[in-house]
């Protein structure tokens, strides 16, 4: 029924292992350089002789003299200017902290299965991954880390929050979680893990009439999806499916690639997939590539708070290009690159570049994307194992096969 010839592109761009092996998208990190500034005094316009009084006073005055660190008081400069752009993802990294987060990159660690990020200045669950301990104590996207263990995460850093999450497989961390839901805070004790990341669900649904509907759950765009979305796709072939249900639910994201790879799988060859715009307005426009096999396909789409980064460039490309339906409930808000810059000694700066748009131009980051059916998922549904946003998803999709 579908041609499923297809290349398969996927890019280097960086996966950012958070709490054990979640993804993001929107990291460059492959050309790393140092920052060579002619004149960094021409790009400044405020008088740092304020800065260097603060330094002396503090190098003359301070009572406790051994205390003071040259290198010390450099680092909390720099993060305090990086923390002043105001930006969840922009952070600076000491050269001890540097060569921690490219071991978290190249290695395996024990954590909790969850990505999280700031939302409002607050720490907060992203998604909890299926089948990891996050989702096994009762992690919600949108869940308020008020304090971990015992240490507060009022103004931490999404980097000082997962190097208290993460720690030894079997050790226990204590989550002070706030949700709209509850009328006070409460403790979820998880149970640190090897963080197993699933990546492609299929499930064949049969509507009252007898039309087969393929309900794919997409978990993440790492590099493995493009192969296995092919696979689950010749599957549905097979069972003669009508149309899709794409389940971005609880998605973080992953290569960017990836999601323009699958957005060739949905749009005709040429549509914009994202476009992305730097500080000067320039535009750098994504567009599908691949034989558009279920372009004709009927398709819904399912996102939540927990669809973020990848996930919403997908979903908003549909969308946007096929006016295909969204339901379930507004997305996370995820859509800014990222670029990772070595600085001398070893440090690095992780800096925001560039954000993401939709084909509509309708910006990701910080707003994301309302669907176009609202259905919220209640904590009695989850308790009891109903899924509303899929049933209505199967309502929908039921009415546009012809």
């Amino acid at each position: 029924m579908w041609n499923n010839k297809w290349k398969i592109s996927v890019g280097a761009l960086l996966i950012l292992v958070i709490i054990g092996a979640s993804l993001f998208v929107g990291y460059s990190y492959g050309n790393k350089r140092s920052v060579v500034i002619t004149d960094p005094r021409s790009l400044i316009k405020s008088d740092f002789s304020l800065f260097w009084e603060a330094v002396d006073a503090v190098q003359n005055k301070y009572v406790d003299a051994s205390a003071i660190k040259d290198d010390s008081m450099l680092y909390g400069a720099i993060r305090g200017m990086v923390a002043s752009l105001d930006d969840p993802y922009s952070d600076f990294f000491d050269p001890t902290d540097a060569k921690k987060f490219d071991e978290d990159l190249a290695g395996e660690f024990g954590g909790i299965g969850a990505e999280i990020g700031l939302r409002n200045g607050q720490i907060t669950i992203v998604t909890p991954l299926k089948g990891n301990p996050a989702e096994k104590a009762g992690l919600l996207p949108l869940d308020k880390v008020l304090r971990i263990d015992n240490t507060t995460t009022t103004n931490m850093s999404t980097e000082s929050a997962v190097k208290i999450i993460r720690g030894k497989p079997g050790t226990n961390v204590r989550l002070f979680i706030y949700r709209d839901s509850f009328k006070e805070p409460k403790e979820f004790t998880v149970t640190r893990a090897i963080v197993k990341v699933p990546t492609l669900d299929l499930e064949m649904k049969t509507l009252p009439d007898g039309k087969k509907i393929a309900h794919m759950h997409l978990y993440n765009f790492n590099a493995n999806v493009p192969q296995l979305f092919q696979e689950k796709i010749n599957e549905a072939a097979k069972e003669n499916a009508n149309g899709i249900i794409l389940d971005l639910r609880n998605n973080p994201g992953g290569f960017l690639e990836v999601a323009v790879d699958l957005g060739g799988w949905f749009l005709e060859s040429g549509k914009t997939v994202v476009i992305e715009r730097n500080r000067t307005g320039e535009e750098e426009v994504r567009v599908a590539r691949g034989n558009a096999s279920l372009a004709n396909i009927p398709v819904v789409i399912l996102v939540n708070e927990g669809s973020a980064s990848a996930a919403e460039i997908l979903a908003g490309a549909i969308h946007d290009v096929r006016k295909a339906t969204l339901v379930g409930e507004k997305t996370f808000g995820k859509g800014s690159v990222q670029e990772v810059i070595e600085l001398k000694g070893g440090a690095k700066l992780k800096v925001t570049i560039a954000h993401w748009f939709t084909p509509n131009k309708t910006k990701i980051d910080k707003t994301g994307i309302e669907p176009d059916v609202k259905v919220k998922m209640t904590d009695k549904d989850i308790e009891q194992k109903k899924d509303p946003q899929l049933e209505r998803a199967l309502e929908i999709i039921g009415k546009q096969i012809k």
